[in-house]
């Protein structure tokens, strides 16, 4: 696969829609239990998690240069 791509397997979503992680996936990108994801969806496009700390993180610095666009 081309570098950085990866493809984990299939995962079977549970009654109440739980989704079991891959554990290499899970090691690759930090995910430990307890950890909260936040869902992200494109309908053309499909569904992302991506980790809360790093997303509100992203989302600090888009405001942050909102405030002060000259600092670009």
């Amino acid at each position: 696969p081309p570098k950085g791509k990866h493809l984990f397997g299939v995962v079977t979503v549970g009654e109440k829609g739980q989704v079991v992680i891959h554990a290499k996936a899970r090691k690759l990108f930090g995910i430990n239990s307890g950890d909260q994801l936040v869902v992200l969806g494109d309908e053309i496009q499909g569904i992302a998690m991506v980790k809360s700390d790093q997303f509100l993180m992203f989302a600090d610095q888009i405001r942050a240069s909102m405030e002060h666009p000259e600092e670009k």
